[in-house]
């Protein structure tokens, strides 16, 4: 008899072992060669082109893909990299792709890289793990650098997946065509309430996409016209081809915690939770508003409103960090209520990027029914 519990206990262990190995398959962070510092062998390039799809160790390619290294000179432009010294450079028909393996099923991740244009034209970058895809317009309008992070999400369909990064359109310039550095990966967690009586989920923005500890501008979370799985569990970015950003409290100066978002694209973006309610209860959100202690300099006013309560929120910013709490209460009327931020202004830091309100620690709460009051 204790020999087969003994049996029991081993077997026990090693499924759980099991378990938590296959948990863990993928980790956090730079994907194997993401950030391209491993490159082909001379033989393998004519010029900057490399000419076989293995050259570039973890990853495939095809296509007219470009090895760069920092400083190189395009049509008179010289080609920075924003972390090491190299990046590829996707043009015609051209692609880069590897397999991740030791992914959870039914589990969502998220994708960040890095990108910029050579060209003054619009470019695009598309990001796909079968069957999800998304196109994503490289704007540079939000760091100085020339260079912006990008995150997109997937749901794991299988335990191994290609990522492929390609360049959808036909460039009239050949020499033209987006710059790709530093390619990493994160498991997003779909997180509980944020406080025990809250039933709004990641109001404190804690769960989000891998954000390099080097870069110093956060990370750009795509519409969901773009990425139909958020990077930003829970919330859903509105709007057409702008975007938000997801900053950290390392590089940025955050109400709560260790991250936060700043709404940098004025009305032309939306940040939307759908709660669940109780129609005729009445409830109260609060949330913080600030700036970023990135030099975002002027008057920042956020507008929140849910069901059929609104609130605007100003507040003078001198780019040196801050924040101020603010409240509203509303009366649900459906059993889904559909709590919506915005900001009201577009504002532009000295060196002419974009720039926003930070928004963080987002709590609703329903009101006791003796505290009720119904909006009419």
């Amino acid at each position: 008899m204790a020999a087969n519990t003994t049996t029991r206990c081993v077997l026990l262990l090693f499924l759980v072992g099991v378990a938590a190995r296959a948990a863990s398959g993928v980790t956090d962070g730079l994907l194997a060669n993401g950030n391209f510092e491993q490159g082909p062998a001379r033989s393998q390039l004519n010029g900057s082109r490399v000419m076989s799809p293995h050259a570039i160790p973890s990853w495939e390619v095809s296509g007219f893909v470009e090895y760069i290294e920092s400083g190189q000179q395009l049509n008179d432009m010289i080609l920075p990299v924003p972390e090491g010294a190299r990046a590829v450079r996707l043009g015609n028909n051209a692609s880069i792709r590897q397999k991740l393996a030791g992914l959870t099923r039914r589990t969502y991740y998220s994708i960040t890289f890095c990108a910029a244009r050579t060209c003054a034209q619009a470019e695009k970058v598309r990001v796909s793990v079968a069957p999800d895809s998304g196109v994503l317009p490289i704007q540079t309008v939000y760091t100085s650098s020339g260079w912006d992070c990008y995150s997109w999400a997937f749901k794991a369909k299988h335990t191994t997946a290609w990522l492929s990064i390609d360049d959808p359109d036909a460039e009239d310039d050949p020499a033209c065509g987006p710059l790709i550095d530093s390619v990493a990966i994160k498991a997003l967690h779909h997180p509980p309430h944020t406080k025990t009586d809250s039933v709004l989920k990641n109001g404190d923005f804690e769960e989000g996409p891998y954000i390099f500890p080097n870069f110093p501008w956060g990370v750009l979370v795509p519409p969901i016209t773009e990425d139909e799985n958020s990077p930003l569990p829970e919330w859903t970015i509105m709007s057409d081809t702008k975007v938000l950003k997801f900053v950290d409290a390392q590089h940025f100066k955050v109400p709560q915690g260790k991250y936060a978002v700043e709404l940098v694209a004025g009305r032309e973006t939306a940040l939307v939770q759908e709660v669940r309610t109780t129609p005729g209860r009445s409830y109260k959100m609060s949330f913080a508003v600030g700036d970023a202690g990135n030099g975002c300099q002027g008057s920042l006013v956020v507008e929140a409103y849910a069901s059929q309560g609104k609130v605007q929120v100003p507040y003078e910013s001198q780019g040196t960090g801050g924040h101020k709490r603010a409240e509203l209460e509303f009366a649900a009327v459906d059993k889904v209520t559909r709590v919506v931020f915005q900001s009201m202004n577009y504002l532009m830091k000295p060196d002419g990027t974009l720039c926003g309100p930070v928004l963080d620690d987002i709590s609703l709460v329903a009101l006791p029914k003796k505290h009720r009051r119904l909006f009419l």
